[in-house]
């Protein structure tokens, strides 16, 4: 059996105490590229949930842009640092995980589901052919390692903001890049995978409504986008593997049988070891 659903969840990294979880984005497309399903979830349950809905028994591969394995006591682990020696040339770098980080949702995620039958997929023998599996992935690296999307010099302004930008124009420079985004996003159509965001009536309100500023209304859209951006990077896995993608964190330990990897498109200069960014603080990246 092939793969027949690719999904795409950017997972809110909080998952507890007494605070109403962060908003997750959802997206579910199909082989021919159709989105099935997309929005948002708040909390594993909701997510869990709406993940059973949108699978398709035994032929469904997941991106998650969330860590889903943590198994390094301190520091970084290896495919966050080899996300800024591969990417930092394009202002790509990740955020440190360790055990130490407060904010792990993406490792209870991905117990719940291997209970319900999934199963983790690092992508060190490539991509999986069936079965209901889950995979690491990071929006940023699709947009610089993704040659459809056109950014050849560095990341789009769409999420941090660039020291050359004032902290006044923040926004409204923020709104523009998304919509640029947006419109790249929507050139999947004709791109192998394809991506139709106007086969669905919330991803297509991407294309017909402009990016807010204000804070709360631009996540919620961003969540959207990113989500979006890791089914499409599933699909891409799914379908040119190693010819368009690379395993980073491929080298790390796997005492469970799968190491903590990050499965992200790659133009050929971005392949293999290059000068390394100097390793960012702890922190947890945005969910």
């Amino acid at each position: 059996m092939a793969i027949e659903r690719f999904i795409g969840i950017d997972l809110a990294w909080a998952h507890g105490g007494t605070r109403r979880p962060n908003e997750t984005g959802v997206a579910a497309v199909d082989g021919s590229g159709a989105v099935i399903d997309c929005g948002w979830t708040r909390g594993l349950d909701e997510t869990t949930e709406w993940l059973a809905g949108a699978a398709v028994d035994g032929s469904t591969l997941v991106f998650v842009d969330a860590p889903l394995i943590v198994d390094n006591p301190a520091g970084q682990r290896a495919c966050e640092r080899e996300v800024g020696q591969r990417y930092g040339r394009w202002k790509v770098s990740a955020n440190s995980t360790n055990q130490g980080s407060p904010r792990q949702a993406g490792v209870l995620l991905l117990e719940r589901l291997r209970e319900a039958g999934w199963s983790c997929d690092d992508g060190r023998k490539g991509p999986p052919t069936s079965g209901l599996v889950l995979s690491e992935c990071y929006p940023y690296t699709t947009l610089v390692g993704a040659a459809e999307f056109g950014y050849d010099l560095e990341r789009p302004t769409y999420k941090r903001r660039p020291a050359r930008v004032p902290s006044a124009d923040w926004r409204a420079v923020r709104a523009r890049a998304c919509d640029e985004l947006i419109g790249r996003v929507a050139g999947l159509a004709t791109a192998d995978p394809p991506l139709l965001l106007a086969s669905h009536p919330v991803s297509r309100r991407l294309t017909e409504e402009p990016s807010p500023q204000r804070a709360a209304g631009y996540k919620h859209r961003e969540d959207l986008i990113d989500a979006l951006l890791c089914a499409w990077t599933a699909a891409l896995w799914y379908r040119h593997g190693l010819l368009r993608c690379q395993v980073l964190g491929a080298g790390s330990p796997a005492p469970q049988g799968y190491a903590s990897t990050i499965i992200a498109p790659a133009r050929t200069e971005q392949r293999g070891d290059v000068r390394p960014v100097r390793e960012p603080p702890a922190r947890v990246r945005p969910g």
